[in-house]
């Protein structure tokens, strides 16, 4: 049976998303009928309970997974396997190799496409202007802050222009001030690219203030239980935090969370 269609304005189509592990008589389902659509330059986030699946759905979404039973779609093309055309991924830990500089970091994924080294070097430079290193192209991971790698990382990301960014917690380890400013800047490096990003997260707070949509997972078995858009205008500003339709969102989303086994 062929999986349906993605509409026009889907970038990402996930239906009937099923991973399950272990024999059948100690069968553990992580994630069960996964239903998941995001439109074209949106910026949706996913929370729900530690265990719920998420990282496990956004591996699957990036073809580092391989599901057990649904179809994924990206821009309409079937994804069975790693597609670093269409879509860029960004974990937690940077990730950086620590004997090349920001620049090279930047231009590795270029590198392995073996792409001129002219184009790898303009293009590097363009993307550590869009997430303000252009003066710190020279420097290795170990002189950068945690912040500053964390760029470093979203530029590489974006190295192959991907129409999908996928992110799975990127800001986890930074402290409160850092993190603020860097979702700050996450969402004008976002603007500015008009692609698609796709972002986990454990922090309610981070969720909405990001988002156009926030995806609510339960667990056991993982699944989406609810969707949530966020009416909030654009840019976003910290006062927004405060308003009491942010709380209201925010409360409803923890009521979610908390109700689901």
């Amino acid at each position: 049976m062929n999986a349906p269609m993605a509409k026009p304005t889907d970038m990402i189509r996930v239906s009937g998303l099923t991973m399950r592990y272990g024999p059948p008589t100690n069968e553990f389902v992580a994630l069960s009928e996964v239903a998941l659509d995001v439109r074209a330059g949106e910026f949706a986030t996913i929370v729900g309970p530690s265990g719920c699946g998420k990282s496990t759905l956004l591996q699957a979404i990036a073809g580092l997974v391989k599901p057990t039973s649904g179809a994924i779609e990206i821009d309409g093309r079937q994804i069975s396997g790693p597609s670093p055309d269409i879509v860029g991924v960004m974990f937690q830990d940077a990730w950086l190799l620590p004997w090349k500089t920001a620049q090279e970091n930047v231009e590795f994924p270029l590198a392995l496409r073996r792409a001129p080294a002219a184009d790898r070097a303009a293009r590097a430079m363009d993307l550590l202007r869009l997430v303000g290193l252009e003066t710190s192209a020279g420097k290795y991971p170990d002189q950068l802050s945690g912040g500053m790698r964390q760029r470093v990382a979203i530029a590489r990301s974006l190295a192959q222009r991907p129409k999908v960014l996928l992110m799975d917690e990127p800001f986890a380890a930074l402290d409160e001030q850092t993190r603020t400013r860097m979702g700050n800047e996450l969402l004008q490096i976002w603007e500015e690219s008009g692609g698609t990003v796709l972002f986990v997260t454990h922090g309610l707070t981070e969720a909405i203030f990001l988002a156009d949509v926030v995806h609510v997972m339960g667990a056991r078995p993982g699944r989406i239980i609810e969707r949530i858009e966020v009416d909030l205008p654009r840019p976003r500003t910290i006062d927004m935090i405060g308003s009491e339709y942010f709380g209201q969102l925010r409360n409803r989303i923890w009521n979610l969370i908390s109700d689901t086994p």
